[in-house]
């Protein structure tokens, strides 16, 4: 069938998400400075992750060998406190990072053993590029729907500093050409930090903001835009704008003649990723961008945790019955919209 799927939630609520930022700021200004070698070769301005994505600043961890999992058994850990839930009720945890240092085992086993969660609570990895975290609570509140677990912890953190630094280095070899620079600019637009959300049944949880239902929808015919390893990130940006935001329009006209009427809805949260992005999806969806929270200048995308971890800053701002909707997109190309009554 063509079209989006669309899955109603029947029982689950977000009961809590909180966010970790990552503790070293590092300007786009640095960044310059580090490419300076290659800005004077290939004679490219300063200034241009500014002006083009409107990045500023972006974080990476102070220990760069666990400061991602500290960041995501900190936001667990609040996130937890928060729901009122205690570790031995968790019955599921999903890390949705893009990050990893190893292929296996699933970056959940770790995060699973530093929050001494039972031995009763499966973990496993949810990987579909910056989409990964929507999908992960997509599918807990399945679970909890049908009555298999009661409660689900989802987390994720990204660690770029890796990826920026081999990125740099290469731009600044005596090879490298403009291309190469227009190829791998969007890595550097990237961000480290980390989230984590507490989902349980709605009916035991009259407080949580209750899942309504997810649209989804795939364009995996433009699955070569962006290819990344944990090393390397090469992408086409112009593609991968254009086809995105023709995705999510598609996905968004389908839904609304479902009546889903997302036009009306209070707080939009999508990726972040650029200004283009953002002010192209406001205009051409009608969402005013004063609905639309954004963190990238300041945070950079920070991948499939950028999503939970702007819905985590922006919540204060968020009324009891509100209408939120959490858009994720991810290289592939997929993309799903969380619609969730606060």
């Amino acid at each position: 069938m063509n079209g989006n799927t669309t899955i109603q939630h029947r029982n689950t609520a977000l009961l809590a998400v909180e966010a970790t930022e990552a503790q070293v700021p590092v300007t786009s200004d640095e960044i310059d400075e580090m490419l300076a070698p290659a800005r004077r070769r290939l004679r490219l301005p300063k200034g241009v992750l500014q002006r083009v994505a409107g990045v500023y600043e972006r974080r990476w961890w102070r220990d760069p060998e666990n400061g991602w999992r500290q960041g995501i058994v900190l936001a667990a850990e609040r996130a937890l406190a928060h729901a009122g839930i205690t570790r031995d009720q968790v019955g599921l945890i999903i890390n949705a990072s893009v990050s990893r240092q190893n292929l296996e085992p699933a970056v959940a086993t770790s995060v699973h053993h530093a929050l001494g969660l039972p031995i009763s609570a499966m973990d496993f990895d949810i990987t579909n590029a910056c989409l990964g975290f929507v999908n992960a609570m997509t599918m807990a509140a399945g679970m909890i729907d049908t009555g298999q677990i009661e409660y689900a912890l989802v987390v994720g953190a990204e660690d770029v500093e890796r990826v920026q630094r081999g990125t740099i280095e290469r731009l600044n070899s005596k090879g490298a050409t403009r291309a190469d620079f227009n190829n791998q600019f969007a890595s550097l637009t990237l961000g480290s930090g980390a989230a984590a959300a507490v989902l349980g049944p709605a009916d035991r949880h009259p407080e949580g903001h209750r899942l309504v239902r997810t649209h989804a929808r795939a364009g995996t015919e433009h699955h070569e835009l962006c290819i990344g390893n944990m090393h390397d990130m090469r992408t086409d940006s112009e593609g991968l704008l254009e086809n995105g935001i023709s995705l999510i329009m598609d996905t968004w006209r389908a839904a609304n003649e479902g009546g889903a009427d997302l036009r009306s809805v209070d707080h939009c949260i999508p990726h972040q990723v650029s200004m283009v992005y953002t002010r192209n999806f406001a205009k051409i969806s009608g969402v005013g961008m004063e609905k639309i929270p954004v963190t990238f200048p300041d945070w950079g995308n920070v991948a499939a945790e950028a999503v939970p971890m702007t819905l985590a800053k922006h919540q204060p701002n968020i009324q009891r019955g509100d209408r939120v909707l959490l858009l994720g997109v991810g290289s592939g190309l997929n993309t799903a919209f969380m619609e969730v009554t606060w």
